[in-house]
């Protein structure tokens, strides 16, 4: 998961206004603070404009994959036109990750036809005999420190049916497997 975004160009601009230092700083401050991991902020722009009884804010991120979010607001306060704004913005960012979520899940399989066989009553004695299992493929798998949020989208972003990892939070290793359903289930081993 993203904690911030490092070395964000934010630029902050003003229609009818001089921007004061303070109002730079709140601006830096609310788009520094978008937390999300989807989608990846990669320049944003904050324009600031005043006119007779209200005041605009108006906020432009280009983001990664050719994502633009834009959100406005107008209010009689800049402050709170800037801090509306971004809530809008920090909705429509996590609207782009619900669909790119959903749209990576898998499908639900209701029904499997399998074909229709007959077998004799009779079983061969020769086929009895216990079957030892054996091991068809070995695969290198490297265990990551993640936390739960990044586990799942990079199993949504995979083909395989489980993850290992590290668990940044608790510490502990973590299995991250798909369920029946479509659903997510996850197995963390006691603590002795």
């Amino acid at each position: 998961m993203q904690v911030q975004n490092v070395n964000l160009p934010i630029t902050v601009t003003g229609r009818h206004v001089t921007v004061t230092e303070a109002m730079r700083d709140h601006a830096f401050k609310k788009v520094e603070g978008l937390h999300l991991d989807y989608p990846k902020i990669i320049e944003a722009k904050v324009i600031l404009d005043v006119q007779k009884n209200r005041q605009k804010a108006e906020v432009i991120l280009h983001c990664a994959n050719h994502i633009t979010i834009e959100a406005d607001t107008e209010t009689e306060d800049m402050y709170a036109s800037i801090d509306e704004t971004l809530s809008k913005i920090a909705r429509r960012m996590r609207k782009y990750k619900t669909r790119m979520l959903k749209s990576h899940r898998p499908r639900r399989q209701d029904i499997r036809h399998l074909e229709e066989r007959v077998f004799s009553p009779d079983i061969p004695e020769d086929l009895e005999e216990e079957v030892k299992p054996v091991i068809v493929h070995k695969d290198n798998y490297r265990i990551r420190p993640l936390f739960e949020e990044e586990a799942i989208m990079e199993m949504e972003l995979s083909e395989r049916s489980f993850i290992v990892f590290h668990n940044a939070v608790s510490e502990r290793l973590s299995v991250l497997y798909r369920r029946k359903d479509g659903d997510y289930g996850m197995i963390e081993p006691e603590q002795s």
